[in-house]
């Protein structure tokens, strides 16, 4: 569009969308998407037997957190202005039923009383609820004669679990284990323990990914086989909002969506379908794919990160977990 001519007849444009992208401040004052450490939450893990902190070779910069490590991450993330800490255990013995995500003086639980001390109400305290950590097999539920992980017996031990988590003070349980029905279990067993208050974060949409690799060795996974019979299918969009809205009916406070890069789409189908907030998680493939190329001097680290982060936000995502969480709040104070 233009009214004004330039040498050689070209028409000299009228309408320039760069004016409001010509200095940093103008660019602050039009910016569509919002990026702030209140929409993070940071995933960690801790290991029992730890004495300090281990490091995840295929996650680098992640570590296995001892508690005495683990409480000093928590009180960072609540002064960093965080918006939550969601925690998974890795305990030193599994079984085939995950007895140990049950055990009050198991690792998870005595984890989330750890953070809870450490910083009171000031951070979210949140737990993954799923047997994956804690059973023999690997698998995210208890397993039926013939090895196939079995729906209904693991909502039993799910609803134990989350009566555990509450009783140790978590704020928000994170069903993950994609069984049909689990967030009815979860809510109706906080309820009838008088833990009303407990939140439900849904794992709704959480798809059979290639990307979860390095989280394998995060939980020194012991998984046999696969989880495509309970995990979605990468190839359904549909499928991913149906789930949402059934969890939404069953109680849940948020719904997620995981991973989130190689799932935007699907992040904004259930974004425009729902009616409450919606998170995603950056998961460790995505998180060791930009680690890899910033080592390898291939792109710019921080600017790929924030990125990735605006990304999801943009895509749909009220909250993202991410494991660069602490690391890229201060970033979001000096600008993008």
């Amino acid at each position: 569009m233009s009214d004004v001519s330039m040498p050689g007849g070209l028409e000299r444009p009228v309408v320039r969308p760069r004016r409001l992208r010509r200095t940093s401040a103008l660019r602050e004052l039009v910016a569509e998407t919002t990026l702030a450490p209140r929409q993070l939450v940071l995933p960690v893990f801790v290991r029992e037997g730890l004495d300090e902190p281990r490091p995840i070779t295929s996650m680098p910069g992640v570590v296995q957190h001892s508690r005495d490590s683990l409480r000093a991450a928590a009180a960072e993330a609540a002064e960093l202005g965080l918006g939550g800490i969601m925690l998974f255990g890795v305990p030193e013995d599994k079984d085939a039923v995950g007895s140990g995500a049950l055990d009050p003086d198991g690792i998870l639980n005595v984890a989330i009383r750890d953070v809870v001390a450490e910083v009171g109400d000031a951070l979210p305290a949140m737990a993954d609820l799923c047997l994956d950590e804690f059973t023999d097999h690997g698998h995210c539920g208890v397993l039926a004669a013939d090895g196939s992980v079995d729906n209904d017996a693991t909502l039993e031990v799910y609803a134990d679990m989350a009566v555990a988590q509450a009783e140790a003070g978590v704020q928000v349980v994170g069903p993950s284990g994609m069984m049909d029905g689990q967030v009815a279990v979860v809510r109706q067993a906080l309820d009838g323990a008088g833990h009303q208050d407990v939140a439900v974060l849904a794992y709704s949409a959480k798809y059979a990914s290639a990307f979860f690799g390095p989280f394998r060795e995060a939980v020194d996974s012991s998984l046999q086989g696969d989880r495509r019979t309970y995990q979605q299918d990468p190839r359904n969009r549909v499928e991913g909002v149906r789930e949402a809205l059934l969890d939404i009916a069953e109680g849940a406070d948020l719904v997620m969506v995981k991973p989130a890069l190689a799932y935007l789409d699907v992040l904004r189908e259930v974004r425009d379908a729902v009616d409450v907030p919606v998170a995603a998680y950056n998961i460790s493939g995505e998180l060791a794919m930009v680690e890899a190329a910033a080592a390898n001097g291939w792109i710019d680290r921080r600017a790929a990160i924030l990125e990735t982060l605006t990304s999801i936000r943009r895509a749909g995502a009220d909250v993202v977990l991410t494991y660069w969480a602490a690391e890229a709040a201060p970033w979001l104070r000096e600008g993008f």
